[in-house]
């Protein structure tokens, strides 16, 4: 059977990690603008790394809130009321930029407008180095807008975060074409400037998180399943150029690159998570495997 092509419309659908469950009525009030639904966003969430706030224990263990509805049950048995009543940060749940950005997409999809969360790498953060981000994007009706949920209003920013030009935000696929034509430094891509946790190894697994995230499978940063390798020397390159090219086509419009992906998604297991994903732990704790069909660890 051949997999049909996801299309805008298709992206007004909740997924299994956007649903949020028995918590949608939250939403109802939520604003439809992006710029109210965004600020009650950041009144929800505080970046694990970023907040200002060093968590531990069951706190920084939030960051694994894989599920809209766990995020949102956390919230609400922690603060108990709207979503845009303002919460203490240190009230809020501790999560990164996929989770403020996972938020957005639900709440907009909840609200039948078409959105989907992009995975790749930000030039706005650092000097010099260009951090892993997660942004959001929504269709108006007649183009994809991108959003960073992340960030709220500040001249700081030389860009508009509710309706992002292009360059600032570059896809995975975008980056790995760059560093394989020698055009990027690797070096100059990873999680943080202060960090070892870079270079080509890591362009390219997130290669296959900005193709599960588009698929639909909106999983955690740390994740780890099918092609991803934790080295080149035993990767699959030419899968990686192969899947990046088609990734890079479709953005550009090519209706053929976009039917050919969700076709592979689907029938290549290296692609997909399938039923289980090792998740690792940025605060280093052991591996564990998820069954993503219990939720639960095995």
């Amino acid at each position: 059977m051949t997999t049909p092509p996801p299309t805008p419309a298709d992206y007004a659908t909740q997924t299994r990690y956007s649903d949020p469950g028995e918590y949608a009525e939250l939403f109802d009030a939520v604003p439809a603008d992006i710029p109210g639904l965004t600020e009650v966003i950041r009144n929800l969430v505080i970046h694990y790394r970023g907040g200002g706030i060093e968590f531990t224990g069951d706190r920084y263990e939030e960051i694994n809130h894989r599920w809209v509805s766990a995020m949102l049950a956390t919230d609400q048995k922690r603060n108990g009321t709207a979503l845009a009543v303002p919460r203490e940060p240190v009230d809020r749940i501790v999560g990164c930029c996929r989770d403020y950005t996972l938020l957005t997409v639900s709440a907009l999809r909840h609200k039948g407008i078409p959105a989907r969360s992009r995975v790749g790498f930000a030039s706005y953060f650092a000097e010099g180095f260009n951090p892993d981000h997660v942004v959001a994007e929504y269709w108006n009706g007649d183009r994809w807008v991108m959003v960073d949920s992340q960030l709220g209003p500040d001249p700081h920013w030389k860009f508009d975060p509710q309706d992002m030009e292009p360059g600032w935000f570059r896809s995975a696929a975008e980056v790995w074409l760059g560093y394989r034509s020698g055009a990027l430094d690797g070096d100059d891509f990873g999680v943080d400037p202060g960090m070892p946790i870079r270079g080509g190894w890591f362009i390219r697994n997130y290669v296959f998180f900005q193709l599960s995230h588009l698929q639909g499978d909106e999983l955690l940063l740390w994740d780890a399943w099918g092609a991803q390798s934790g080295s080149l020397d035993d990767a699959d390159l030419e899968l990686s150029d192969e899947i990046a090219t088609l990734l890079v086509a479709s953005d550009n419009g090519d209706a053929e690159a976009t039917a050919v992906l969700a076709a592979r998604y689907a029938e290549d297991p290296r692609l997909h998570p399938g039923d289980q994903v090792l998740q690792l732990s940025p605060a280093g704790h052991p591996p564990v495997t998820v069954d993503l069909r219990t939720r639960a660890t095995v």
